[in-house]
């Protein structure tokens, strides 16, 4: 299967599981069973219930994933326009 071949959603952990495995329930409302990507285990990436990650899912089973990204601050990694203040 090639790199490319991957969806991302994101999320919200909803419960922190043995061996460093996370429910999260996506965007939609499906909850996946989702493990640490490498990369954020060597960087010592701190994931806790609560917070808002990105999650890569192959085609072949959504219900398994890998986390890739945990977004700063709870919030979305979509752009929101700033509030301007008179």
């Amino acid at each position: 299967m090639p790199k490319e071949d991957h969806i991302e959603m994101e999320g919200t952990v909803t419960e922190t599981l043995p061996n460093t495995m996370f429910r999260v329930e996506l965007d939609n409302k499906h909850v996946v069973i989702a493990h640490i990507s490498g990369r954020m285990r060597k960087n010592y990436i701190r994931i806790l219930t609560g917070d808002r990650v990105t999650v890569q899912l192959t085609p072949y089973d959504l219900t398994k994933g890998r986390i890739i990204f945990r977004n700063r601050d709870g919030k979305s990694s979509e752009k929101e326009p700033p509030v301007e203040e008179d």
